[in-house]
């Protein structure tokens, strides 16, 4: 009907005439006009308008996680409780409980989620402000704004990620004229990034600016004191980088109200890494740096590796783990010592070794020779090496509690959290026994003392390829790595046969098995019952089975293969580990014991 003109007059106070009897009789709208709205409204009723969103406080969010932690934990107990009687109905009941109390941890968690953006909102006044403090032009770049992190944790990287900003504005950029006698725009780049990558989130804060010259760092070490000449002239620009987050270090030339003091990137690191996090710096001289942040999505409940170590059980984060490796009484004799520190070459590379039951005082953390070792290899921020341990229990989620104040100095450990049976595990800080371990020297000692060997063996990374070494009829083989798609263990009463071929039924297909020991004339007896080891190969969307009689270890390194005999499916001999080792023709081999090459579709 548009605007009501001035010309209609306002209902009386208490006036019950509708509005479009009003209408009608001062003419502003007809009757077939007033028809039609009534049946509109007759139609449409006017719905109640409802907010999608409604304010609650932290504190009872807190309480609620608090409630549902406590819930996992019953339910652990649970879990482990049904797992030891075998009554249908009871794990019927369990596997319900379970599903729930996950579904509705994973809802409180969501709860408690915010967009990143609730920080970054801050830095384009930030970088607009400092930039023209500095007299530098900087343009902000935002990726991953809406990527989600728990509340709590938003707040505790409030201060580290604005520190990095201010940093790569006053110390990553140059002036305008210089970065134009580069070869550069004037206006540089400051980019922000944030996205979800195993479990985790990363930050990414980058600038094209100068980058870090590890020259001036190494001259900057030796002047403070961090490092000694002959140290700093050996040290490799990737461990130079680290010195950036060491307390009282600063490559600025003057000090000024920005920067100067030698205060901000170690506390930066320790503020990450009280939060369960790492951080990364890459650099290069005349590209720029980026910084690489990475934080759990939430500190309350994680998912961690249950080990022993002298009788007691610890928890290890899974964000901190790469792999596991076991060492039998073979493969033990591989621990070598330099300068007092156990090393392990792991795929061709040093792996130091921390004995768990050595940081905790126990004397007795040896390998022993003539019995099996477990290693859990762990990464704390740039440094990866082995931690020692008896046992590996399993995989379970836990609940973090706070450390007893009397723990907190150790530096060893992050947390607390409750087993099934009711008992306390402590949660490991990988960084931490890191630190105490001397790790990070350890590896550096190894390094330098192996140096000669290192060179010798240095290879080009181009030539470099990883092979599975396997053990059949008593010889070594090697496998490239590549077309290997898993590991299994089958029952050898799963085993059929598809007219001459024997097979088995594997994730839904038929899965071809290739024994090699009689492929290459050698028949292993086998007693009866014994599991068959299988290396699943594949080769574009085909897969067979190959069956062996051991299993050794992943080596990567370059392959210089010697021929010494016409043996059919082997190409020659080469040295791996120290061994003298078979390089298997597996085209050739395969070509034979399958040759129409049905290999059937199981996915990898």
């Amino acid at each position: 009907a548009g605007e009501r003109p001035n010309s209609v007059p306002d209902p009386a106070p208490g006036s019950t005439r509708p509005l479009g009897e009003i209408l009608l009789e001062t003419g502003v709208i007809t009757e077939d006009q007033l028809t039609e709205a009534l049946h509109t409204q007759r139609d449409d009723p006017p719905a109640i308008l409802v907010e999608s969103t409604i304010r609650v406080d932290v504190g009872l969010l807190d309480n609620l996680m608090k409630m549902v932690g406590e819930l996992v934990l019953a339910r652990n107990q649970i879990l482990q409780y049904t797992q030891q009687r075998p009554d249908a109905g009871l794990n019927a009941s369990t596997q319900r409980l379970n599903l729930v109390t996950s579904e509705l941890q994973e809802g409180v968690m969501k709860t408690r989620m915010q967009p990143i953006d609730a920080v970054w909102n801050r830095f384009p006044r930030v970088v607009r402000d400092l930039s023209k403090q500095c007299g530098k032009e900087v343009r902000l770049v935002m990726e991953g704004r809406q990527t989600e992190l728990d509340k709590t944790l938003l707040e505790a990287i409030k201060n580290p990620l604005t520190h990095l900003v201010r940093n790569a504005i006053d110390h990553g950029f140059e002036p305008p004229e210089d970065r134009e006698r580069a070869g550069k725009p004037r206006e540089g780049t400051l980019a922000l990034s944030a996205f979800h990558e195993g479990g985790q989130v990363i930050i990414e804060i980058s600038d094209d600016g100068a980058g870090i010259d590890p020259d001036r760092i190494r001259d900057k070490a030796v002047q403070k004191g961090f490092l000694r000449l002959e140290d700093a002239a050996s040290r490799p620009d990737r461990d130079l980088m680290q010195i950036i987050f060491r307390p009282g270090f600063s490559t600025a030339k003057a000090v000024s109200n920005i920067s100067g003091r030698g205060v901000g990137m170690d506390v930066v690191r320790t503020d990450i890494e009280g939060i369960g996090g790492s951080i990364e710096v890459q650099s290069t001289v005349g590209a720029g740096t980026t910084f690489r942040v990475k934080i759990p999505l939430t500190l309350a409940i994680i998912p961690a590796l249950i080990v022993t170590s002298a009788g007691d059980r610890y928890a290890i984060p899974q964000a901190s783990l790469l792999e596991l490796v076991r060492l039998d009484c073979s493969t033990a004799l591989g621990v070598e010592h330099v300068h007092g520190v156990p090393v392990y070459r792991l795929r061709g590379r040093l792996l130091p070794l921390v004995h768990l039951r050595q940081i905790f005082g126990h004397p007795d953390a040896v390998i022993d020779e003539d019995s099996a070792a477990n290693i859990v290899v762990v990464q704390a921020d740039d440094e990866v090496f082995g931690l020692v341990v008896d046992e590996i229990t399993d995989t379970v989620e836990i609940v973090v509690k706070p450390l007893a104040q009397v723990l907190k100095a150790v530096g060893t450990y992050a947390g607390a959290t409750i087993m099934g049976d009711g008992q306390v595990a402590l949660i490991l800080d990988v960084h931490g026994i890191a630190v105490r371990a001397g790790v990070t020297e350890a590896e550096r000692v190894g390094m330098s003392a192996k140096g000669a060997e290192e060179d010798a063996l240095a290879e080009d990374d181009s030539a470099r390829c990883a092979t599975l070494v396997v053990g059949v009829g008593g010889r070594r083989l090697a496998l490239p790595l590549e077309s290997v798609a898993r590991l299994e263990e089958f029952d050898p009463v799963l085993v059929e046969r598809a007219g001459r071929v024997r097979v088995i039924q594997y994730r839904g297909q038929i899965l071809p098995l290739v024994f090699l020991d009689e492929e290459l004339g050698e028949p292993t007896s086998r007693e009866h019952g014994e599991v068959l080891q299988v290396v699943v190969h594949t080769d574009g969307d085909r897969s067979c089975g190959l069956v062996v009689d051991e299993i050794h270890d992943i080596v990567e390194q370059s392959i210089q293969i010697t021929p010494h005999t016409a043996e059919f499916g082997v190409l020659g001999a080469a040295v791996i580990q120290g061994r003298v080792t078979d390089v298997v023709d597996l085209d050739t081999l395969l070509d034979r014991a399958l040759p129409e090459r049905h290999l059937s579709g199981v996915p990898a």
